[in-house]
């Protein structure tokens, strides 16, 4: 007879992985995912998003699986399946009904399926529920139960990790949220904190990310009119965090799984309820248009050296949405390389800590391993990466004589680059 928290663990990205890691060393636990070359190289103990070691999954009881119906003696259904937006920005929940039909046509009396992929409030017990109903025809809080806890994975992070971030947790009924409770507390020694409902639960993650958006959209802002006022943004930065309640964010791209998805889920509901978000809707807008923003600085920049973006040869440096990280998605880099390519300019892209089969198959971008000394017009610092620093990726020595350097994320001295964000 299986363990009343018998887990299935719906998605092995950079949120299942981990939390199915920790789930295996308290409760019986399998992994699934559709993705069978994702599956075959966790057998082989390797995870190409490295928030996982060798070591780690060699050292673990977590049971692997491509096949949905090996699901089929769970009790408990933790679903991370990715929420991104469409072309049009509007939430895009396809892969999300497409874990829940499945485990649906699974559900037997009693079980629990807790999500953990962001939604917009009233998605879990609304369009989810609705969907685990037809797929199981049981029937919602008499047959089967909700949870949602939302993941707040940050990649790349190897402090605030999965054990050491407060949990947020909620239940479709008192006793479920009781009992989801007791099973994160099992592995978060951070602990928990009980949302009083799914939907505030929902809002909860959904206004996280928000709330950096909007702080690194006023930062953007900033360094645009501060730019015309020929004042260094990042040197004001400095000389305010010097005060103890300001928030030092930074200007930037903004990309990624949360911070530039996460609003729009948002703005969509409230559109939705009639209500049309301006603070939100206007830092999303300026964000958006960043990218474009940093193309016209590296034109005028090189215009201002008397270099012709025709033909020249640029070289950016990181790709990926964040440092020391390979994580890839909705990063803002290749809209900047395809706008100096619009000019026929020539661009390479270098990044240790990229993928080259991910970022071929995702953007059509080969990379380039190896720059040639001596030979760029002009070299952008995209992503701060800490090898970066390093003498062997020293932006100089890729550039030609006359070279220029376009410090987009403040990683050298001002000194040393010839603009900064």
């Amino acid at each position: 007879m299986p363990s009343s928290n018998h887990i299935a663990v719906i998605g092995l990205g950079y949120v299942g992985l981990p939390l199915a890691l920790a789930l295996a060393e308290h409760y019986p636990t399998l992994g699934y995912d559709l993705n069978v070359n994702r599956i075959q190289a966790l057998k082989k103990y390797h995870d190409h998003t490295r928030e996982v070691s060798k070591q780690q999954l060699q050292s673990s009881h977590l049971q692997l699986t491509d096949n949905c119906q090996d699901l089929a003696d769970a009790k408990v259904f933790i679903i991370t399946v990715p929420t991104p937006v469409d072309s049009n920005h509007t939430p895009d929940l396809a892969p999300l009904l497409a874990a829940s039909k499945s485990i649906g046509s699974l559900l037997k009396k009693g079980d629990v399926v807790i999500y953990e992929s962001t939604v917009y409030p009233g998605a879990t017990e609304g369009i989810c529920a609705n969907t685990l109903e037809q797929a199981s025809g049981l029937k919602f809080n008499e047959d089967f139960y909700l949870g949602y806890s939302p993941e707040r994975i940050n990649p790349g992070d190897k402090v605030n990790t999965l054990q050491t971030i407060v949990k947020v947790v909620s239940g479709s009924t008192p006793e479920i949220a009781e009992r989801i409770n007791q099973i994160y507390q099992k592995i978060i020694p951070a602990g928990t904190h009980m949302a009083p409902s799914i939907e505030v639960a929902e809002a909860a993650k959904a206004i996280e990310n928000t709330q950096r958006d909007i702080n690194i959209a006023f930062m953007n802002e900033l360094s645009m009119m501060f730019h015309e006022m020929n004042i260094d943004v990042l040197d004001v930065i400095a000389a305010a965090s010097s005060k103890w309640n300001f928030l030092p964010f930074k200007p930037g791209l903004v990309g990624g799984h949360c911070i530039g998805v996460d609003p729009y889920y948002l703005i969509h509901q409230s559109q939705q309820r009639g209500y049309f978000p301006q603070l939100i809707t206007t830092a999303r807008r300026l964000n958006e248009n960043m990218s474009s923003y940093v193309s016209e600085r590296i034109l005028k920049l090189m215009a201002l050296h008397s270099k012709h973006i025709v033909k020249s040869r640029i070289l950016i440096l990181g790709v990926t949405f964040k440092e020391n990280c390979p994580d890839l998605r909705n990063t803002r880099v290749v809209e900047i390389k395809a706008q100096l390519e619009r000019y026929h300019a020539h661009v390479d892209v270098c990044d240790p800590w990229a993928d080259e089969d991910d970022l071929k198959q995702e953007y059509g971008i080969a990379l380039t391993q190896e720059p040639k000394a001596g030979s760029y017009d002009l070299v952008m610092v995209a992503v701060a990466h800490d090898c970066f620093t390093e003498p062997d990726y020293n932006p100089r020595k890729f550039c030609v004589a006359d070279g220029l350097v376009f410090d987009l994320k403040g990683l050298f001295p001002k000194n040393e680059v010839d603009a900064r964000l």
